[in-house]
């Protein structure tokens, strides 16, 4: 019966927007719009100078180098970007322009999404992102809008409005600079980096000096995402609003927080301390300078030939050049991307596989040697049993795993062997043949899982719910508004445990013991292992491990496509395509790429032995 419910709520939650798709709804009134006076440049107005051209280190150095084969590079072609896209337009129709206006910016700021440029034009049917010109193979150019978040497009993003307008820290909101470059330079915009030439010597391009793009706060305008606003008939409301603890709040769904997860820590403060000494000493940010979120995700080169153009002398730049690395925890997708589409998009970048690559090292060496720690410990054992606790500790500056959580998880891999080696019992087991994770009774899986409420569920009580009347998870971004899960573990000093947007949910993570105001950057996870006509001695193999797709989240996404009768990609966008999904539809290419590339087999990130354990 409760199931019952719970479709008849969501069926009616679905209708309501649907009826309100039907008039005139902007899911992106905030920032700047479509129709700027200067339109953004296409990256190869960038890579003539920018790109590798002869030292040999350049391909790590290079902006353009480093940042082609980056998952914001590929925004536009993420295969499991446009499976979800359609189910979050089918779930409220148009909402993909909200979507679309961080995967495809520059499609977006020049009216090819669904807004025209001239605020008078009928809108566009673009949502879906059929109006976008160019391909998935197309070499960056200026007819080619799947480049993703384009060089032009950050470096002209202002701390502020035309008017003086705020920052806004959520859904891209950004504020694009569309004024004439005071130093002239034909009238263009100044393009923003963190460089001073008041001595001459600059670039053959108008520039400006620019404290806010090396800030966090420049990332948090993308980096944080919530339920959009909508404006309709001149009135502005909140699509999704968040319901916490059987309340209904004026706040918008928090779906994504990993920037104000950073302000909430010590990596945050302009003086980084670690005086609860919970870091190694090789991870601590240099003093005085707090760590933003460029300085681990866009790391300093260090390389003898560090340039930044090609009008650089190598070495130029050692020490102090951001590279555009990017760099996240996802090893899968860009190895996707590379089997999909390498070949073509070599023909027109000959390093174009190898920087896929790259971004691939980057991202398993960010999750490897730098996001956690794993520590086991033998608390008892007897003859008949073993008490073993498992300390993750979070060595990031945002809670672990942070950011897009469908689908995103990392949990602990605990084997127990005996004398003669043999696994006699195991928490987390994962078969990498079908990409099925066995949920145990004892597993611990770190994650974020979001659902809508039923308040007429649980005895009229309501509840956050997740599963459909088939007991199967449902993974719908658009139409979530409430939390039944997130034990993600905080990062070092932690102030959001009070904080609805950001706290835990479903565990209780300690205060320090030295400073009640912060969470503990750890969680301890306790089992109890059955010895019984075992014989040791016994080892003990602790691994946390990472994935970024689960194969619930898949089969959601397919089944959705399934259930809707989605048309494939060339009905729905009129084309001819024979590459991308073509005569499937997305969320059915979605499924056969994850069959046949790995099902986004999990990353081991950290990995603790203990052996020669006896009772």
């Amino acid at each position: 019966m409760n199931h019952l419910i719970t479709l008849i709520v969501f069926v009616f939650s679905v209708i309501s927007f649907s009826s309100l798709a039907g008039g005139t709804i902007d899911f992106t009134p905030h920032g700047s719009q479509p129709g700027l006076s200067h339109q953004l440049s296409s990256v190869d107005v960038c890579q003539g100078c920018h790109k590798r051209n002869g030292l040999p280190d350049d391909k790590i150095n290079m902006p353009y180098s480093t940042w082609v084969g980056s998952m914001k590079a590929n925004a536009g072609r993420d295969p499991l970007f446009w499976a979800a896209l359609d189910v979050a337009n089918n779930d409220i129709p148009g909402v993909g322009d909200y979507c679309l206006k961080c995967h495809a910016p520059r499609a977006w700021f020049e009216g090819r999404v669904v807004k025209p440029t001239d605020n008078v034009s009928p809108l566009l049917d673009g949502s879906n992102g059929c109006e976008l010109t160019g391909s998935h193979v197309a070499a960056h150019g200026t007819s080619n809008d799947f480049e993703g978040v384009s060089c032009h497009f950050c470096h002209r993003i202002d701390e502020s409005g035309p008017l003086g307008e705020p920052q806004i820290l959520q859904n891209g909101s950004v504020w694009v600079d569309d004024e004439s470059c005071p130093d002239g330079g034909g009238g263009d915009p100044c393009r923003k980096g963190p460089y001073h030439y008041d001595n001459g010597g600059g670039p053959p391009h108008v520039w400006e000096y620019s404290p806010f793009i090396q800030s966090s706060e420049f990332c948090g305008s993308c980096h944080n995402v919530s339920s959009p606003t909508i404006e309709q008939n001149g009135e502005l409301s909140i699509a999704r609003k968040f319901w916490h603890e059987g309340v209904q709040t004026e706040l918008a769904m928090p779906i994504e927080r990993t920037y104000s997860e950073w302000k909430e820590s010590y990596f945050a403060d302009l003086i980084f301390k670690d005086p609860f000494n919970e870091l190694p000493i090789n991870d601590l940010p240099v003093l005085n300078q707090g760590q933003t979120c460029q300085d681990c995700h866009m790391p300093n080169s260090d390389s003898v030939d560090a340039r930044a153009c090609v009008f650089d002398m190598g070495g130029f730049r050692t020490n102090d050049l951001k590279t555009h690395q990017f760099a996240g925890g996802n090893t899968w997708i860009p190895q996707v991307i590379k089997a999909i589409y390498g070949d073509d998009l070599e023909l027109n970048d000959s390093y174009f596989k190898e920087a896929l690559d790259l971004t691939t090292g980057y991202a398993f060496d960010m999750l490897q040697n730098k996001s956690a720690l794993i520590e086991p410990q033998v608390v008892s054992v007897s003859n008949d049993w073993m008490n073993v606790d498992v300390k993750v500790t979070n060595l990031t500056g945002h809670k672990l795993p942070t950011g897009y959580p469908e689908g995103r998880r990392m949990w602990i891999n605990l084997k127990v062997r005996n004398g003669i080696n043999e696994v006699i019992w195991e928490s987390g087991a994962y078969d990498v043949a079908t990409g099925e994770l066995t949920e145990d009774t004892q597993i611990k899986i770190y994650e974020s899982l979001q659902g809508q409420w039923n308040e007429l569920a649980n005895g009229g009580l309501g509840a956050c719910e997740i599963n459909n009347a088939m007991g199967k998870k449902q993974f719908h971004f658009a139409l979530n508004n409430c939390i039944v899960k997130d034990n993600r573990i905080p990062p070092l000093g932690f102030r959001g445990g009070s904080n609805i947007e950001l706290q835990p949910v479903g565990i209780n993570f300690p205060n320090h013991p030295d400073n009640v105001a912060y969470l503990v950057n750890y969680d301890i996870t306790q089992y109890t292992v059955p010895l019984t006509n075992e014989t040791g001695p016994f080892s003990i193999e602790a691994t946390l491990k990472y994935q970024i797709a689960s194969d619930e989240y898949i089969e959601f996404l397919d089944q959705e496509s399934i259930d809707n009768g989605f048309a494939t990609e060339n009905q729905m966008c009129d084309r001819s395509w024979t590459q991308g999904p073509a005569d499937m539809t997305r969320a059915g290419f979605m499924k056969q790429l994850w069959e046949t590339y790995g099902r986004s087999e999990p990353v081991d990130m950290v990995m603790q032995f203990i052996d020669n354990i006896s009772p």
